[in-house]
């Protein structure tokens, strides 16, 4: 089971899951069953039942992901300047979480360095 070395995770449509959410509902099939045949894990299998009875059909769309929020200014050598000013702000709110959970930012932001210290007064 699981994907071959180096490849990628399948893709499950919500067709797909819908189709083998009722087999398992509808034709009484079990999870073990349907799963094995399917190569997946019983886990997925049964979070997809679950989302399925709470949610209906819209609980087996798939979630986009964010993404990089750099992505779209490092593909690009010439910024606008309000583009310029955006990266710069983002730079900064990443700065500013990254030193609110302890981490010490040194340079121009490639060396991280995790302060792990609770006590805010040690030198």
């Amino acid at each position: 089971m699981g994907r071959p070395k180096g490849g990628k995770n399948k893709y499950w449509s919500k067709e797909e899951k819908l189709k083998l959410v009722k087999e398992v509902i509808e034709e009484h099939k079990s999870t073990n069953e349907v799963s094995n045949r399917e190569q997946i894990s019983n886990g997925m299998l049964n979070n997809w039942i679950k989302k399925y009875l709470e949610f209906g059909e819209e609980g087996l769309i798939n979630k986009k992901k964010p993404g990089n929020p750099y992505g779209k200014f490092l593909k690009r050598k010439n910024l606008t300047d309000i583009e310029k000013l955006q990266y710069e702000n983002m730079k900064l709110r990443i700065e500013n979480e990254r030193l609110k959970k302890g981490y010490i930012v040194e340079g121009d932001g490639q060396i991280v360095v995790f302060n792990g210290s609770k006590n805010k007064n040690s030198k």
